[in-house]
């Protein structure tokens, strides 16, 4: 398939260079061997054409404010219909990472608001953009950074002593300056934890200077505490690595940045958030400031939502190797982009750099194991009542991936037809449903294929349906998804399979795979009792995992730790509420049960802080139902 989407082959001398407008420019005698040039006149109009809208992003940037992010987010919008979404890309990336890789200090407010516009684009525009956008963004810091770090490495040499107020002290900022931003991209979403830890990493593993030291100090003050939320295994490992490297250091000869680093580190770790809650700093009127800014910002990005078409609503998932070999690679990430991986290619890769090689009967067990294992596999997949070759080879593929994005990947390249491709979800709702545990394994696996397939959201929603049936619901079919198994006598379904789907539902809602006005066909004033506890489970999650980041957060749960991770986002569950307003039959269905099981939805939680959440979730709910049905019968 092609587009013009600038993380294309064909874009990547475009993100080659992100300080100067020439290099937006094509010059032909650059590529003059073999090749017919283009006459100059059309060469001149369209560097023209180029510098024009060069000119017309730098002045929209220089206007950027809070009070008009609205209206130059459309202005930017306009530029994208009037001229190649490459170009307006390409060109707003350059002055984006102009602007914010400077030589001086820039104020923390500043990088809030250009990552605030980032991430509004990446929603409106979607992935392709972000994508683009952030592996320019690395690849400056990447070469910033060793800048720098080659820098440091000629002071120590020449043994010249490093005078504050000097050269010395605006060296790195731009490095700095960029880590900021890669920072603020992840707090507005538009890029996961992954990406972060592994920035840490890489800076931390050739040392701890003071350069290194700094830029994890403004990590750990920005960002430090949602790093813990999202992923506290791998901060546990970046706490252990900076203590390897500490480890045979005096502590009277440390600087008091690396003492203040260690202790904010510990304090970080141990849970104490009023060290390094920037909102919690009482007395500190900027990182105050900054704080109420993303705050602001957030709602802003949030609430687009509730006016227009979100194109683009999860963080990008990549690692920082999957940037650095997206030209050799493909960039997977993007729909339509090639994948040129092979897992064998790189284990030779792999073993060429250990100066190993593997004997002919290992790789002989191997096999025998793997094929083994599949055929184990086809066995299982025959008792789960898998009896086609499509939703074996389906079966087969969820029950050997590493993990959800593998699953992805490997169910992509699955040859299926059109036809078949509802079957992907089935099979993928009778495993979930047949787990002893709820597992958000599958759960993220149909939340990443809804982003990209359309027809995912409407299987999701055929398969409720059918669910509805089982539970002895009179509904209608409808697009002639069904698979013969829906009946409107009663079954009994299994308790387990039911909080399971349910709470898979609830992050698909939340998340934005699918919207609440699935539950059109429904009659709430007469449901069946399994229906009622689903419902219940169903709206109980819901109003949970719009407040929580992880699938795996249990409402039933006890932990305090993950209790406290729970944030009260008003505007994210009015978006998610108003998305039902079309459908009056949901609207009134949803008032009437949120009027008679409050309670009931309450109790189901163990802990009172999240029976609390849940009474405030039923709350916005009915508010925003209520003025959004005012609203929808006006017009």
């Amino acid at each position: 398939m092609e587009s013009d989407v600038p993380g294309s082959d064909d874009d990547d001398d475009v993100g080659s260079s992100t300080h100067s407008i020439s290099a937006l420019q094509i010059a032909p005698s650059a590529q003059t061997t073999g090749q017919a040039k283009q006459p100059q006149g059309e060469n001149a109009a369209k560097s023209e054409a180029q510098l024009k809208l060069s000119r017309q992003v730098k002045g929209l940037l220089n206007k950027l404010s809070e009070q008009n992010i609205g209206s130059i987010l459309e202005d930017i919008e306009g530029l994208y219909r009037n001229h190649t979404r490459n170009d307006v890309t390409a060109t707003l990336t350059e002055l984006i990472i102009a602007s914010i890789s400077s030589h001086s200090s820039l104020l923390d407010t500043f990088v809030v608001l250009h990552a605030a516009l980032v991430a509004s684009l990446h929603k409106v525009l979607g992935v392709d953009f972000a994508a683009f956008f952030v592996q320019v963004v690395v690849e400056e810091y990447e070469k910033q950074y060793n800048i720098a770090a080659k820098s440091d490495e000629v002071d120590a040499n020449d043994g010249d002593p490093k005078e504050d107020g000097g050269a010395e002290s605006v060296r790195g900022k731009e490095a700095s300056n960029l880590l900021v931003l890669l920072a603020e991209l992840y707090t507005f979403q538009v890029v996961s934890c992954i990406l972060v830890y592994d920035i840490i990493r890489e800076f931390l593993s050739g040392g701890l200077g003071e350069f290194e030291v700094e830029l994890f100090l403004k990590l750990l003050k920005s960002i430090g505490v949602r790093l813990r939320q999202d992923d506290p295994t791998a901060l546990k490992d970046i706490v252990q690595l900076v203590q390897t490297k500490v480890a045979g250091q005096d502590r009277s000869t440390q600087s008091s940045r690396t003492r203040f680093m260690l202790e904010t580190l510990t304090n970080l770790k141990n849970n104490k958030l009023g060290l390094v809650d920037p909102k919690r700093k009482v007395g500190q009127a900027n990182g105050q400031m900054v704080a109420e800014a993303v705050e602001r910002m957030k709602k802003f990005v949030n609430g687009i939502g509730k006016k227009r078409t979100v194109r683009g609503n999860e963080p990008l998932n990549v690692s920082l190797r999957d940037l650095r070999s997206a030209d050799t690679k493909g960039k997977w990430w993007l729909v339509g982009s090639a994948w040129a991986g092979n897992p064998l290619v790189d284990r030779k890769e792999k073993n060429e750099d250990d100066g190993g090689h593997e004997d002919r009967s290992v790789l002989d067990e191997e096999a025998k194991a793997h094929a083994e294992q599949s055929a184990a596999l086809l066995k299982l997949a025959k008792k789960q009542g898998m009896n086609t070759d499509v939703r074996r080879s389906i079966f087969v593929v969820l029950m050997s991936s590493e993990d959800y994005v593998d699953a992805c990947e490997r169910l992509g390249h699955l040859k299926i037809s059109d036809q078949q491709r509802p079957e992907v979800v089935r099979v993928l709702l009778h495993c979930l449903g047949n787990e002893k545990a709820y597992n958000p394994y599958y759960t993220l696996i149909a939340q990443h294929l809804s982003t990209s397939t359309r027809s995912v959201r409407f299987s999701l929603q055929y398969c409720l349906w059918d669910l509805f049936r089982e539970f002895g619901e009179s509904i209608g079919r409808s697009g002639g998804d069904g698979d013969g198994l829906g009946s409107e006598d009663e079954k009994s379904v299994s308790k387990t399979k039911l909080k399971n789907l349910a709470r898979a539902y609830a992050w698909w809602v939340a998340k934005g795979a699918m919207a609440l006005d699935a539950f059109k066909p429904l009659n709430f004033l007469s449901l069946k009792s399994q229906t009622t506890l689903f419902l219940r489970t169903f709206f109980a999650e819901l109003f949970v995992s719009s407040q929580s980041a992880s699938p795996l957060l249990d409402f039933a749960t006890e932990d305090e730790r993950e209790v406290a991770s729970l944030s009260r986002d008003r505007e994210v569950l009015e978006v998610i509420m108003m998305k039902s307003i079309k459908s009056a039959n949901v609207v009134q269905g949803m008032m009437y049960l949120f009027e008679q099981d409050v309670e009931e939805l309450a109790g189901m939680a163990k802990d009172g802080e999240v029976r609390k959440l849940i009474r405030w979730g039923v709350k916005v709910a009915k508010e925003t139902l209520g003025t959004g049905g005012e609203v929808a019968n006006l017009l």
